[in-house]
């Protein structure tokens, strides 16, 4: 049975006004895009109805969908008993209700949180990151993803998101409407196409380095949850080591969850910094260190 604790953690303010200009500067892009849509006289209210469903539905089923997607199972309380108790523990001290338990049969080791809310969330971890890591890394490991849980990530970047789906469906669209459309409006949706095409290029940056933050964000929430940022780091360095040597089909086969877990399975080489959902491990080794001497009280 959990008890609600919530530590005291210590704000990172300047990852918090990252983050935070970050959605300003989302918000500066998408309303600019709404203000063209609707001077072009495009049917922006179906634009907006239409992606609502679509954001509700992966909003709302988002633990589902990223479980069939991976193929991951829900534990019952008797399976794996270290593990349910590792989350019970990593939940209390967070102050959240224990999330659903999952595993996922994969070479590749990892670990990612869903769910649309604190109460409805799922944390999973794969076979193999379990026989990789020691019990205190892997503790630390499932630290950080409640965290992610605990920071409503799923929410946060589903909103964040929201219009970069209404740019994508009008780049997916403005052709056809273009080509087949009356004359006038057709002029307007080739317009509207490149002003989505401009508008989804610069969302994405700032929805990947919103994604990079909140990855800080869930690191620095595991070492307070936990008080060892080195157990972390040791699993961070140790995943990544591991990585390198899992075949390539393998990661692959679980590159469409990467967003969602601890270190992306790349099966080529790494995409530029500006275009990865997750910071280099070198930046989040040091900003554990970092948090390792405020939590000594030497910074």
């Amino acid at each position: 049975m959990y008890i609600p604790f919530m530590k005291p953690w210590k704000r990172d303010w300047g990852l918090t006004g990252r983050i935070w200009l970050t959605m300003f500067l989302l918000f500066l892009v998408y309303l600019a895009f709404i203000a063209i849509l609707s001077i072009l006289g495009l049917p922006l209210p179906f634009l907006v109805i239409l992606v609502g469903v679509m954001a509700f539905v992966q909003y709302y089923f988002s633990d589902r969908l990223v479980l069939m997607t991976t193929r991951a199972r829900v534990l019952q309380p008797e399976e794996y008993p270290e593990l349910h108790s590792m989350v019970e523990k990593c939940a209390g001290e967070a102050g959240i209700p224990k999330p659903r338990v999952a595993i996922m049969q994969s070479p590749v080791p990892n670990a990612f949180a869903t769910g649309r809310s604190p109460s409805h969330a799922v944390v999973a971890v794969t076979d193999s990151i379990m026989r990789l890591l020691s019990p205190r890394e892997l503790e630390a490991v499932i630290a950080h993803e409640i965290s992610h849980v605990r920071n409503r990530d799923v929410l946060a970047l589903t909103i964040a998101s929201f219009m970069a789906m209404v740019a994508a469906i009008v780049m997916q669209n403005f052709l056809f409407a273009s080509l087949f459309g009356r004359r006038d409006s057709g002029n307007s949706w080739i317009i509207a196409g490149i002003v989505a095409v401009v508008v989804y290029f610069v969302a994405q940056i700032l929805i990947m380095a919103l994604s990079r933050y909140r990855e800080y964000a869930a690191d620095r929430g595991s070492a307070y949850i936990t008080g060892s940022p080195r157990d972390l780091s040791s699993a961070l360095m140790k995943i990544s080591g591991r990585m390198d040597a899992v075949p390539p089909q393998y990661k692959e086969a679980v590159e469409t969850a990467n967003a969602f877990f601890i270190l992306p399975a790349l099966s080529g080489r790494a995409f530029l910094e500006l275009f990865s959902t997750h910071p280099p491990l070198e930046k989040r080794i040091a900003a554990l260190e970092q948090v390792e001497l405020e939590l000594k009280g030497l910074a």
